[in-house]
């Protein structure tokens, strides 16, 4: 299991997990996959952030289930194209991965960004989805940050949110001081650090900031594909969420024929990692539900 502490990063070497890039819906897309014959669960990382993320929910499951985390498009170690960021796009680069991998029908968990895409594969992709976790996206087809929104523009570097964060860092310690300066939480200072790298300037972030625009101007409302959900849901809402209101949650879990709608104490968005016992009690609860 990974963990954040100021000032110093705690590596520990993962051997079950296999990492690779394949070539799908006309992109290298890079993954983490802990292989083997078991049930496998997808996880979709949030805008600006990376697999790496599900480190935690990886450790804790490999054993029990197939884990596959990849970096989508635009982020990480997966390309980054010119085109192709709406979220039907993105599903497909997802429905394709499961494809290749003979993992389908696989439970997808799909974080803020991440969850409007696994709506997507979903409503579209039915044959590849056994089960799904919505965590903390709104349908209402506004973009969502870990700060206010800006308003759109034509600057298609302008990403909403780090536009104008001094990268490169000169050190990772630069890069640390900058976050705990923006962020209160450690969960959201250690989100932005699993996409940090160092380059021969100093150490910058691997998404796109032009993808991250892209994928800002590419939202759009979803509420109608709610209904055409037929597998289980656990719908997933932090407490103190700046994302998703009571009621926009309310407005969609109504829509969804097979829904169970839980929310996370101590957590404003980063539920698996704000208050993880919590979350994957539930979680174990739903999968239980799967299995039975």
């Amino acid at each position: 299991m990974c963990r954040y502490k100021t000032g110093t990063r705690m590596f520990i070497k993962n051997p079950f997990l296999h990492r690779e890039t394949v070539k799908v819906n006309n992109i290298n897309l890079f993954y983490r996959d802990t292989q083997g014959n078991k049930a496998p669960i997808l996880c979709l990382h949030g805008r600006w952030g990376r697999g790496e993320t599900w480190i935690d929910l990886i450790t804790r499951y490999k054993k029990e289930y197939r884990i596959i985390a990849p970096d989508q498009r635009g982020h990480g170690l997966t390309e980054k194209p010119d085109s192709g960021y709406t979220a039907k796009d993105m599903a497909r680069d997802a429905y394709e991965l499961l494809k290749q991998l003979n993992c389908m029908p696989a439970v997808i968990i799909g974080h803020s960004m991440g969850a409007r895409i696994a709506a997507y594969l979903s409503a579209h992709f039915p044959e590849a989805v056994k089960a799904l976790v919505i965590i903390d996206e709104n349908a209402d087809g506004s973009g969502s940050s870990l700060n206010d929104v800006k308003p759109k523009n034509k600057d298609p570097l302008d990403d909403g949110l780090t536009t104008n964060w001094p990268t490169p860092y000169p050190t990772y310690q630069h890069a640390i001081e900058h976050l705990n300066n923006l962020f209160s939480r450690q969960t959201n200072i250690q989100y932005f650090l699993d996409s940090l790298h160092e380059t021969s300037d100093g150490y910058d972030y691997l998404f796109s900031r032009k993808a991250m625009k892209s994928i800002e101007n590419e939202y759009q409302d979803f509420y109608s594909l709610l209904h055409s959900i037929e597998c289980p849901v656990l719908f997933v809402r932090a407490k103190d969420s700046w994302c998703l209101t009571e009621q926009a949650a309310s407005k969609m879990w109504s829509q969804i024929k097979n829904c169970t709608y839980i929310e996370i104490e101590n957590s404003d968005h980063m539920v698996y990692a704000d208050n993880a016992d919590q979350f994957y009690s539930q979680l174990e609860s739903f999968l239980a539900t799967l299995d039975g």
